[in-house]
């Protein structure tokens, strides 16, 4: 009998608390650990694996990247840049792109932006509106902007200049931006993703996109984890028929090599001027030939109007199965669009994120208590249906503990 091969890592830093697994391969929306036991990954590295694993049209395009050039600085343009650029504004309707590696510092640009509008405008200490249960990322800046004070225990003192509100409410939001001259923007996630899956209603984001014009506002919408077409649309927000001035893009932008960017409307296009912003990574050849190849796919698979119809499955599933659990409380809502999914139930459930593995099927619990399903977007009804079979059990199961 083989042994089998431990997971651990003595030598990297503790950081996260991760799970005995490591992954070996994948297929599809499967993959297989170092033992050789297969899981079903609704995970996707966490709405990072758009195409999933191994994607046959995929894979051949970045062997070939890769064996003509993989870094240029940006002292040269990158053809693909400009390529993955005109068609992330044909997508948007905005007018150009800024690349960098990730959400975080798509993020951290975005509030950049922001300042330096305010700062153009007379604004010395310009201030940002953001919202409760946000994540934007673990940089100072992006740390002070989100809304989860767990993770910013320890790292004070934040960075000024933020407002924070709650979500949905725009009496809440008018007041405590009223008689400030120093708000120059509102910036949010159109699903929140860590915070638990909240979506923006659609008539409060057409309330907020007015209210930016009214004021002169930048209107700053952050869709690195619910953006890509993961909603069924490329990018949540137009499911309310809006334009932002600014959009942060990651995660699902280069299925699994990292990818940021900004696309900037209008109002946001000019703000930087050369010297104002950079980075070394963001934009390079092999970064771009997969942000390119991924939107492709995309369009040529059809994958918005499947992710769709999957999630819409998914979710329905779900609910179903979960009948009783939802009317006696002990699951307060299946929520989400598209292949971003929530299951709140009325306890803590990290403990799902190990027996789901176990059962061969990964996921992970964000805000203590919301299952988060966010698949690979090739995922297929016969697998949204597996998913449901082997997550609903574990958690009637959890439930009945404390029953």
């Amino acid at each position: 009998m083989t042994a089998l091969l431990e997971a651990s890592s003595p030598h990297v830093m503790n950081t996260y608390g991760r799970l005995p697994i490591a992954l070996s391969h994948g297929q599809g929306c499967r993959v297989w650990d170092i033992n050789g036991k297969s899981y079903l990954d609704a995970l996707a590295g966490i709405a990072v694996n758009t195409l999933g694993h191994n994607h046959p049209k995929l894979v051949p395009a970045l062997q070939d990247q890769i064996a003509k050039i993989i870094h240029s600085c940006n002292y040269y343009h990158v053809p693909n840049q400009e390529r993955l650029a005109a068609k992330l504004v044909e997508l948007s309707g905005m007018t150009n792109v800024f690349f960098c590696s990730t959400g975080l510092e798509a993020n951290e640009a975005a509030l950049k932006l922001a300042r330096k509008f305010g700062h153009d405008k007379g604004i010395e200490r310009p201030e940002i509106v953001v919202y409760d249960k946000a994540f934007h990322g673990r940089s100072i800046a992006t740390l002070s902007a989100t809304g989860n004070p767990k993770v910013q225990a320890g790292f004070g003192p934040l960075v000024e200049g933020f407002i924070r509100v709650p979500l949905n409410d725009m009496e809440a939001l008018k007041n405590a931006t009223a008689n400030n001259p120093n708000v120059v923007a509102v910036f949010f996630e159109t699903i929140q993703g860590e915070g638990g899956i909240h979506p923006m209603r659609v008539e409060y984001l057409q309330q907020v996109r007015q209210l930016c014009d009214e004021r002169d506002w930048l209107l700053m919408i952050d869709e690195v984890q619910c953006g890509m077409g993961r909603t069924g649309k490329w990018f949540a927000h137009q499911w309310a028929g809006i334009v932002p001035d600014v959009m942060p893009l990651a995660k699902g932008l280069g299925s699994g090599v990292p990818v940021g960017a900004v696309v900037a409307g209008p109002r946001a296009a000019n703000i930087f001027q050369p010297g104002n912003h950079g980075t070394t990574f963001g934009g390079n050849p092999l970064a771009m030939r997969a942000g390119v190849e991924t939107i492709r796919i995309i369009e040529e698979d059809g994958l918005l109007a499947h992710a769709a119809l999957v999630g819409e499955h998914l979710r329905a599933v779900l609910t179903h199965t979960l009948a009783a659990e939802l009317a006696n409380g002990g699951v307060k809502e299946v929520r989400g669009q598209g292949l971003m999914i929530g299951v709140e139930l009325a306890k803590p459930c990290n403990v799902l994120t190990q027996r789901s593995a176990d059962a061969g099927l990964l996921i992970s619990v964000t805000a203590d208590s919301v299952i988060r399903l966010v698949p690979a977007l090739i995922m297929t009804l016969a697998q949204a249906d597996e998913v449901a079979a082997i997550l609903c059990p574990l958690i009637k199961a959890l439930l009945a503990e404390s029953a």
